[in-house]
């Protein structure tokens, strides 16, 4: 499988804002730092931690990977790109 190269570069907040208000359904800027979060529930602890075993696999392919937090049926996931200290098409992308 061909890997395609997508952008590292910081997105502008107005760029942000038309993700998140078109693309990014429950995803939000968090407020202290230039980063995007979800918070997903499932019906338990194996659904969460396929969710997350799922989106690692695709996260290793892009050579991109989220912070995350899980506690039993919950997982909190924080995106942002470390190189241009903020959100990039590549956290929208994995998003």
């Amino acid at each position: 499988m061909p890997v395609r190269f997508i952008s590292r570069d910081k997105l502008s907040n107005s760029d942000i804002d038309k993700e998140l208000s078109t693309n990014l359904n429950g995803w939000s800027l968090l407020k202290d730092r230039e980063a995007i979060s979800k918070k997903f529930e499932f019906k338990d602890f194996n659904q969460a931690f396929s969710f997350m075993t799922r989106v690692a696999l695709v996260a290793e392919t892009m050579d991109h990977h989220p912070e995350w937090f899980n506690v039993y049926n919950r997982v909190e996931v924080t995106l942002a790109t470390h190189t241009c200290n903020g959100v990039s098409p590549l956290d929208i992308e994995l998003a």
